[in-house]
């Protein structure tokens, strides 16, 4: 007899080999068919009495999307599909930031010379087009990664209704009267000819001049201190701003010195200017900063007077305690200055070159404007330096952290220049600032990981004003209206809301338009010839911190709860998305947009390198995709700790890809041996069909309750480690004999089968929300008893009961399996046993001979199991105490099952599975 034939051998359709790249595109574009995987989302919880909205940061709509999109929306619609299979109803609309420069540096380079020859409105057309043309191309990027979203209808910045929300609420934001316009010094980017926001700007090592700069005191500083000649030192590392000093600011709390060299210092630095050599440190006479508040010193530059204030900015942790103050390039400079009623130059045009001011100002000869007017400021450092003379005391190079433009990638200047601003400072809410304000909502909100809050909140805390006026073309504008005569901007809300109707109905490319006739209402009571239009723009910040008004509390969109339960981003967006959301939403609702807040780290190579197409260590998710499969990239997200960087590569990418088939397989292996299961009755459970189910206990519910703490690593560390080691490494491996060799009617092979059915049906729940597409696939295959009447994985739910708590204490048997297997492996080694079913075990533990024999000669898959005795021995071990031995089996191999327990060619169990 052919015994094999009679063999209950495991049987599924479920393919070993996924080949993902070849079939995942199939699924997906079912789910994606008239939206039907998101609207069988909605319709199966439209009565769920708990709801999570995830309000979607916009991506920018530049370009094809990189690893890092990638990773975000993953983590995005896991989050949204993990509260779906808990039985919550979900929203997940996505959407696209249009707006901003990035759009427009690119509109700019296609048209080459034809730009001047454009009109703004036609600039923003083609603005309009690129971003459309992108918003399309990364909406199929991401549907190809199976990102499951409302694709139907997700909104868009540039969209006329949506510009119009952003208008109102800046409308809503100057009625509030948090809205400000000042000439101030701004973060300014020379090469974009625009202003930028804090959040625009990003630190890079740059070299610069180490400059100290001698200043002659003048008659009334030198009377003050009883002195004939005396200089006082500033030092700098802008040089190129010395033509537009207007002060030296002295520390009121701080002791200064004159030396025998008559140089003036903070006491506090002399040892440091002694170490340079600029003096022996012998001092002359000691006096309070007070003295010389108001007297002045001469710039050496242009001879003009510089003034001597007071301001407790100055520090004493370098320089030398005398701050060249310039009122137009610096912050703290400007505030400085603002107190003493000193007058802020700018002798700097939006090109970042010198302007005529220097003529009209005198800030230098009149023999060395014609060199230096049309000058680029970086390009002037060497010759002012020399221009300085023997007031140069000491110039080198160094190099410091520096701002610059993240859009462009070079540095920035502080530009004063006339700007608008929302104020933090000033108490319009409630008696209190929106900085008060927004560090209390702080408080409310939960960070995952929680160092996010300190982030954020020191953030917030230290955040100057926010500057939301940009100097170019695309973007929503600032459109108000100012009295040619007063320069008084007109908030009327008559006029300000029948201008956001027309951008409703036109789109914001009606301020360029439209005469201002057009755009007042009828009967208005101001006349269009006394009125001129502000044609700056909105920074797109502003555009993305509003998205919340548009989409969450407007009527347009699908987009769940107005206070979102997450906003989710990288961790870059403390300073960015999270903080002009949450400023925008207390100043008009007095509440952050959101519950919580999760951030994710950047993606970066192997050796831990920033990825970049130059270094040519990018990885793109298209690749990962046809290379590799979506499931892949997947998993690669789960199983990293994403609060930090993210490695990537072809290597780790192979490692999940291994990861992923041993989850797969697994799921095969229980499928193909619960295919002839007909009912889940009747479980007479084993003790080792016991010990799985509560090893399965504790582990899923680990790993569910890290799964809903967003724990994903941790979650998938504990489910794979149990698959491997418990599930496949011991259970199923004992199981096979069962599975196979008992009789289809056997209580024993079907209880085992009961305790497999449970586990994957518990298993393909939780594995749902995060690798959805192989749970679908899998779901075809699947016993109907398991599944019961879930037609695809959109029918499964999270909350699938799974306690089978037996109460086993199993880390003794445990320690002597492992024990046991050591003593195999070098049997094996030295050839002396094939398989473990040659042998029988003998101990003379009360704990084993407890247990069923039965059961223990299959934990330990050997053909007998004995009291400890004298005779011979293959070899011998203890476990805590406890002794053990290993010695041949006596009987023969059975053909049948392969134990040693046959009289003849089968064995009693075989041959009455036989009937033989």
């Amino acid at each position: 007899m052919d015994y094999k034939e009679t063999l209950l051998l495991p049987n599924t359709s479920f393919a070993m080999r996924a080949n993902l790249a070849e079939f995942e595109k199939e699924r997906f574009k079912k789910w994606f068919h008239q939206n039907y995987a998101y609207e069988k989302m909605k319709a199966k919880r439209q009565n769920a009495t708990q709801s999570f909205t995830l309000h979607d940061g916009p991506p920018y709509a530049n370009g094809h999307i990189h690893i890092g999109h990638a990773l975000n929306k993953i983590l995005k619609e896991t989050i949204i599909k993990l509260h779906y299979f808990k039985g919550e109803r979900v929203r997940f609309t996505p959407g696209w930031d249009c707006h901003g420069l990035p759009i427009e540096q690119q509109v700019e380079i296609k048209l080459g010379e034809k730009k001047k020859n454009l009109s703004k409105k036609e600039i923003r057309h083609f603005c309009r087009k690129h971003a459309k043309e992108f918003v399309d191309i990364q909406k199929e990027e991401f549907k190809s990664l199976g990102v499951i979203a409302d694709w139907q209808q997700p909104y868009l910045t540039m969209d006329y209704a949506f510009e119009a929300e952003i208008y109102r609420t800046l409308c809503e934001v100057a009625k509030k009267g948090l809205l400000v316009e000042r000439s101030k010094p701004v973060f300014w980017s020379w090469a974009a000819k625009s202003a930028l926001a804090e959040a625009e700007v990003e630190y890079q090592d740059k070299e610069d001049y180490s400059t100290f700069v001698a200043f002659d005191l003048g008659e009334e500083a030198l009377k003050r201190l009883g002195v004939r000649k005396a200089k006082a030192v500033i030092w700098t590392t802008t040089p190129w701003t010395l033509v537009a000093n207007q002060a030296i600011a002295l520390n009121p709390n701080e002791l200064y010195v004159l030396t025998k060299e008559g140089l003036i210092f903070a006491k506090a630095l002399l040892k440091n200017m002694t170490e340079l050599n600029f003096t022996k440190g012998e001092i002359d006479q000691e006096f309070e900063a007070k003295i010389l508040e108001k007297s002045t010193a001469i710039n050496p530059l242009n001879l003009r007077n510089s003034s001597f204030i007071l301001g407790e900015h100055v520090l004493m942790d370098g320089g030398t305690g005398l701050v060249h103050t310039a009122p137009g390039h610096g912050e703290d400079d400007y505030y400085a200055c603002l107190k003493y009623g000193i007058e802020v130059l700018m002798p700097v045009d939006e090109a970042g070159l010198y302007n005529e001011t220097l003529r009209t100002k005198k800030l230098l000869p009149e023999e060395l404007l014609s060199e230096f007017i049309g000058l680029h400021i970086f390009k002037a450092n060497e010759r002012i330096l020399e221009l300085l003379g023997d007031n140069l005391i000491h110039a080198s190079k160094f190099m410091h952290s520096y701002p610059f433009c993240w859009r462009t990638h070079k540095p920035v200047i502080y530009r004063a220049t006339k700007q608008w601003f929302i104020a933090i400072n000033e108490a319009k809410l409630d008696g209190k600032s929106l900085r008060e304000k927004a560090k209390e909502e702080l408080l409310k909100t939960k960070f995952y990981p929680e160092n996010g809050a300190k982030r954020i909140g020191s953030m917030v805390e230290n955040r100057p004003d926010w500057c939301i006026s940009r100097q170019r073309d695309w973007g929503t504008p600032i459109a108000f209206f100012r009295d040619k005569t007063s320069k008084k901007v007109i908030f009327d809300d008559e006029v300000l809301e029948f201008i956001a109707k027309i951008f409703e109905e036109r789109g914001a490319d009606a301020w360029w338009e439209l005469d201002i006739s057009e755009l007042l209402p009828p009967n208005s009571k101001y006349k269009p010839q006394n009125l001129e239009k502000v044609y700056d723009i909105l920074d797109v910040w502003f555009d993305s911190g509003s998205t919340w008004k548009a989409v969450l509390e407007g009527v347009k969109f699908d987009a769940g709860e107005k206070i979102a339960n997450m906003y989710l981003e990288g961790s870059d967006q403390h300073r960015g998305w999270f903080q002009s959301s949450l400023l925008l939403s207390v100043a008009l609702r007095g509440c952050a947009p959101y519950e919580n807040v999760l951030t994710h780290g950047f993606t970066i190579d192997e050796k831990g390198q920033k990825m970049s197409k130059s270094k040519g260590n990018t990885i793109a998710p298209d690749y990962v995709a046809k290379t590799y499969g979506v499931e892949i990239l997947r998993l690669w997200v789960f199983l990293s700790d994403y609060s930090t960087d993210l490695k990537i590569s072809e290597n780790i990418l192979k490692q999940v890809s291994e990861q992923y088939r041993k989850i797969r397989n697994t799921i095969r292996f229980l499928l193909a041996n619960t295919n002839d299961l007909d009912n889940m009755k009747d479980a007479d459970f084993s003790f080792i069909d016991k010990w799985i189910l509560t090893r399965a206990s504790r582990v899923f519910k680990m790993s569910e309750e890290a799964f809903l703490n967003y724990e994903f690593a941790k979650g998938f560390n504990a489910l794979l480690n149990f698959l491997i080691a418990d599930l496949s490494g011991i259970y199923l491996d004992i199981s096979k004999d069962r599975l196979y060799c008992e009789a289809k009617t056997s209580l024993k092979r079907k209880s085992s089968q009961i305790a497999m059915a449970l586990i994957v049906r518990k298993l393909l729940s939780l594995l749902a929300p995060f690798l959805t597409y192989s749970v679908d696939e899998a779901l075809e295959h699947t016993n109907t008893c398991i599944k019961n009447d879930a037609l695809d994985v959109f029918d499964l739910n999270f909350n699938e009961k799974f306690d089978f708590n037996f109460g086993i204490e199993d880390e003794f048997l445990l320690k002597v399996r492992e024990g046991f297997f050591e003593n195999i492996d070098k049997l094996k080694k030295d050839k002396m046993i094939k398989s473990t079913l040659e042998l029988i075990l003998q101990t003379n533990s009360s704990q084993i001979n407890a247990l069923s024999e039965s059961e223990m000669k299959d934990w330990f898959m050997v053909s007998g199991l004995e009291h400890l005795h004298s005779g011979e021995k293959l070899c011998e071990f203890e476990v805590e105490n406890e002794r053990f031995a290993i010695i041949k089996a006596k009987l023969h191999k059975c053909e049948r099952c392969w134990k040693f327990e046959a009289i003849e060619d089968i064995c009693p169990r075989c041959a009455g599975v036989l009937n033989v």
